[in-house]
């Protein structure tokens, strides 16, 4: 019997290249996005669902899950994906924002484990998958939000992971470096004023500095290999960067003090 996974924030990115490679490994897929009516790519292709979900909205994630449990009986997998970046200087943001930030990116995920994790319990297994990121490790100046909800999936992702072995589940936590999406674009969220020129320097220097980041960005499908891989080979491996860049600065931020490595950002942005 095919094995299903459930990922949020199916429309772009990481969430869809994840779900077209799955979907060719001949697993099910119930791809979730806020928006499915606007889908040209997955809709068309076997074993897979569509399923509107917002992870701020709680009703349309029991649904999605309901639905796509009806549809295939079983959920195997569940990859939390859906998510974005609020960059910026704190003093910038309305608490709305600083809210919505850690409502899309932590509540939210902790929203959609928190709807399988009955499913998973009953059925003795499921593979809880969480999209980190490098900023789950260390961070880039103005990212205190950002950074704060991947340290806080770091956390929840490896805590979790005790409850879920006492059933036979198994989490993930998945760290990628620069990917070459719309992330920072649409999956961004800038926040200046520049009536704080105190923070003049810095806001300029970051955005020119951050290109640089991506400049060798690895594509999506780079991290959906990384997804499947943990999804499949059986381990109780925890953490799995992607991306050579992750590997590189995941390195060096272990083996580095926290005064030389800040400095060494520093250098970067020249700050």
């Amino acid at each position: 019997m095919n094995k299903t996974i459930l990922i949020t924030g199916a429309s772009s990115g990481i969430g869809k290249a994840t779900a077209q490679l799955f979907q060719s490994k001949g697993w099910n897929v119930i791809a979730t996005m806020r928006k499915p009516d606007a889908d040209t790519e997955l809709k068309g292709l076997p074993n897979v669902l569509l399923a509107q979900l917002d992870v701020l909205d709680l009703d349309s994630i029991h649904n999605a899950v309901a639905a796509g449990i009806q549809k295939f009986g079983k959920i195997d997998a569940v990859l939390n994906n859906a998510g974005y970046g609020a960059f910026g200087t704190i003093e910038s943001f309305s608490r709305e924002k600083i809210v919505r930030q850690f409502d899309t990116n932590v509540i939210g995920l902790l929203d959609v484990t928190k709807a399988l994790l009955p499913h998973f319990r009953q059925n003795k297994g499921g593979v809880i998958i969480n999209i980190s990121s490098i900023g789950g490790k260390m961070t880039f100046p103005l990212g205190a939000l950002y950074h704060g909800t991947k340290f806080a999936v770091e956390g929840i992702s490896e805590a979790l992971s005790y409850e879920v072995e006492e059933f036979g589940g198994k989490v993930k936590i998945i760290e990628p470096g620069a990917i070459a999406t719309d992330f920072s674009s649409r999956s961004l969220d800038f926040s200046h004023d520049e009536t704080h020129t105190e923070y003049q320097r810095i806001v300029g220097n970051v955005l020119t500095g951050m290109p640089a980041f991506f400049a060798n960005a690895s594509p999506a499908s780079v991290v959906a290999e990384v997804i499947y891989e943990a999804a499949t080979d059986g381990t109780r491996q925890l953490r799995y960067t992607a991306g050579e860049d992750a590997k590189a600065i995941i390195a060096s931020r272990q083996q580095t003090d926290d005064e030389s490595f800040i400095k060494g950002i520093k250098t970067q942005f020249a700050l």
